[in-house]
């Protein structure tokens, strides 16, 4: 059974509508077989018709995962019996309904050990490697290192212009606005806003297309920081329809930003637990937007 509570933004939508949103699999021939034998509960009520939501209403929904959602095979790109390292595509959340970490569930539901839960998200565009702990003792683990800045992660990205330096490190302030799911970003500091400190490094630059391949390293872990910090220094990252440009996302023909995370190591781990992933690098197989630079 999957519970949802109905958003703002679905009042008045239909509920065969809502539930393709929300469940990436689920066929319109599978909820109307599921109305029919009222497998689905509004506020505890069976329904049995496609009817209107309000803002607040309780969905039950009594559909197996297998009719839930796609059985598209998500790489892993390590896997041990502490961890696992999924590459998670873009437009696809983290966690929540319809998500990697829903997937992995699924996924370990038929193991011995069907514990399965992600240390770190990425933001619902932004593809690339997610670190799932297989068991308890290895998450608390983790959330340790990552709190203690004892993973280091690198994302790569294509940027629109080229950088003035090879490398950099950036501090700048950032906003975020919830309402409107944006940040907002500043050169010196202002109430609201928490600092923030990006590095690039420039790897590769295309002068025809004006495009450069960039190493990115974040030291503060803010909603959008990598997007909205290199559109706040004029190199905004392609097919970001939110910080990008459109104009030129559509002439490129990009539809999802080009940002993934693509390496990660941890560091400093003394617990004799996970000590054999010390200084272990993973990394994604191919290195992605390679042929776009």
């Amino acid at each position: 059974m999957k519970v949802l509570i109905v958003e703002e933004k679905y009042n008045n939508k239909k509920l065969i509508d809502y539930l393709q949103k929300k469940f990436d699999g689920l066929s319109s021939t599978t909820i109307y077989k599921a109305l029919r034998k009222k497998d689905i509960r509004i506020n505890d009520k069976r329904v049995s018709e496609n009817c209107l939501l309000q803002t607040g209403d309780e969905i039950k929904v009594y559909i197996t995962d297998n009719l839930l959602f796609k059985t598209t095979d998500i790489p892993i790109v390590y896997e041990d019996e502490n961890i696992v390292v999924f590459n998670k595509p873009s437009n696809m959340e983290t966690t929540g309904d319809s998500s990697l970490t829903s997937y992995a569930k699924n996924l370990y539901s038929n193991h011995k050990n069907t514990f399965i839960e992600p240390c770190h998200r990425l933001d619902r565009n932004t593809c690339g490697l997610v670190l799932f702990a297989r068991n308890k003792q290895t998450e608390e683990l983790l959330l340790k290192c990552f709190k203690n800045k004892n993973v280091e992660k690198h994302y790569m990205c294509v940027v629109v212009g080229k950088p003035q330096t090879e490398s950099q490190k950036l501090q700048a302030f950032l906003f975020k606005d919830s309402k409107k799911s944006m940040v907002y970003i500043s050169d010196v500091p202002k109430q609201g806003y928490q600092k923030i400190i990006t590095s690039y490094k420039l790897l590769k630059y295309n002068k025809i297309n004006n495009l450069s391949l960039l190493d990115v390293t974040i030291e503060t872990g803010r909603t959008h920081q990598i997007r909205a910090h290199l559109a706040h220094i004029k190199l905004p990252i392609l097919g970001d329809g939110k910080y990008g440009i459109n104009k030129i996302n559509s002439q490129f023909k990009i539809k999802s930003q080009c940002l993934a995370s693509y390496s990660l190591e941890l560091h400093n781990i003394n617990d004799t637990h996970l000590s054999y992933l010390n200084n272990v690098l993973i990394k994604l197989p191919q290195t992605p937007f390679n042929k776009l630079v």
